[in-house]
Parts: C-alpha cells; sequence; structure tokens
C-alpha cells in the first residue's frame, strides 16, 4: 500500500528546487473521492488543491531533510499519499546510498509532519492578516484545533479551514506510533537504539496496538469507515511483520 508505484504515460512530472516530484494519476483519483462526501463541487476542487499542495509540502519536508545529510531523494504521490524516495548516487565504480544515523533519520521522519505544520501556521497568519478571525475549536470534542473566520463569506472560512484540518490533523495522525507512518519509523529508531536485539519487535507491537485501537475509534467514534479500514490494514501489516520477524528466529 506505501510502495512506489511503476511509472505510467499519464504521470504529471516536475521538479522543485531541484527534487524530483511524480504524481501518479490514482492519487488525484483518490483525491476526488475522499473530497465527494461534499456536495458543492467548487468544494471538492478546493479539496484536491489542498490535499496536492499538503502532501506536497510534507513531502518536500522530508526530501530537504533528506539533502541536508547528503541524501537526495525524489517525490512520488500515489493513491495511498506520498512517498519521498532515497536515490542512488554515484560512488566509486557504482552507486550507493547514504548511510543516515538512527538520529537523522528521526530528523527526516518529524520534518514532514512540522513542514505540515508549519504550512497551517503560515495559514493561521494568512487569515489574520486577511482579516479574519482565530478561534479555538476542538476536534471530537478532544484535540484543540484553530479556526478561521473570515468575514468576506462561508466559502473563504471552509478553504482556510480544510487547509487546518488537513495539516494539522493529519499531521498529528502521522505522528502516532503506528508503521509505516512518520510516527511509526521515529517510534522503531528510538526504541531500535535504546535496545538493538528488540526495539524493532517492541515498535511493531506498538503498532499493531495502536492501529488496532485507531480503526476501532474510528469506525465507532468518529463513523469514518475509511479510518477504520486504513490503521486496521496498517496494524495486519505490523502484524505480518512481526511473523516474518519471528520467522527468523
Amino acid at each position: 500500500m506505501f510502495q512506489a508505484t511503476p511509472p505510467t504515460r499519464f504521470d504529471l512530472r516536475f521538479t522543485i528546487a531541484g527534487i524530483p516530484v511524480r504524481v501518479h494519476p490514482l492519487f488525484w483519483l483518490i483525491a476526488i473521492l475522499l473530497g465527494s462526501g461534499s456536495n458543492n463541487l467548487l468544494m471538492i476542487l478546493v479539496w484536491i488543491v489542498v490535499v496536492f499542495i499538503s502532501i506536497l509540502i510534507h513531502e518536500l519536508g522530508h526530501a530537504f531533510a533528506f539533502r541536508r545529510f547528503g541524501q537526495p531523494s525524489h517525490i512520488l504521490l500515489h493513491f495511498s499519499g506520498g512517498l519521498t524516495i532515497p536515490e542512488s548516487m554515484p560512488w566509486g565504480g557504482g552507486y550507493a546510498t547514504v548511510s543516515l544515523t538512527p538520529n537523522q533519520h528521526i530528523f527526516v521522519s518529524l520534518a514532514g509532519p512540522f513542514a505540515g505544520f508549519l504550512l497551517a501556521g503560515l495559514i493561521l497568519a494568512l487569515g489574520a492578516a486577511l482579516g479574519g478571525e482565530i478561534i479555538l475549536s476542538s476536534l471530537f470534542g478532544i484535540i484543540p484545533f484553530p479556526v478561521v473566520l473570515m468575514p468576506y463569506g462561508s466559502s473563504l472560512t471552509d478553504i482556510f479551514i480544510t487547509f487546518l484540518w488537513v495539516n494539522i490533523f493529519w499531521g498529528i495522525i502521522n505522528l502516532l506510533p503506528v508503521y509505516p507512518l512518520d510516527g511509526g519509523h521515529v517510534s522503531r529508531y528510538i526504541l531500535i537504539q535504546r535496545d538493538p536485539w528488540n526495539g524493532l519487535r517492541i515498535s511493531l507491537w506498538i503498532s499493531i496496538i495502536t492501529g488496532g485501537v485507531l480503526a476501532v475509534v474510528g469506525i465507532v467514534f468518529l463513523n469514518s469507515i475509511y479510518m477504520a479500514f486504513l490503521f486496521g490494514l496498517l496494524a495486519f501489516q505490523s502484524y505480518q511483520m512481526m511473523q516474518g520477524l519471528t520467522g527468523r528466529y
């Protein structure tokens, strides 16, 4: 699900700051499906643009972090979101990738969500500069969540809220210790440093439990089939990885 998809002739390709970007056509389809809950065609288009910009900024955070440690990379946006893929580079008579330390891996993993949080901060600043009122609401009555109320009409308010929703809510979700989300990678490298022998196994157990709990929360409390399916699948993938580790010993 989170693996690189083969290129197609319908891919959109471009470069940002020397970083190659490829957008698979299924990315647009999934974005449309996720935004189809709205009956407003304009808001569906807004959703697609917001998702595209937000995921691209997230992946650019990873890519610039890789570059900071001398590792080139390219970005792929596909049906399950985005990937930043390290590239090999010439080394002697062949090719090699830069070997990052665990702490450098953690930095790279955190750079994506925090790039999204930075974008959310810029959106809040822009809303305030345009005369919007920033209030503190809550997600599901639990998570504090900033909202921008614009004086120029509800459509503009909806655009700002959509940007904040994608970058703050999904940024927080992405930091949870579920593999292969960014929080899962952070958990993995922290635990491997503390316990090189059992750290990976412990991180997978944490991923299985957290993913399972979130799947139940998604379907029971949030009425979100997508969230339940996503985290149920991620928990199952972590379980499969655990079974693979068990077979090695």
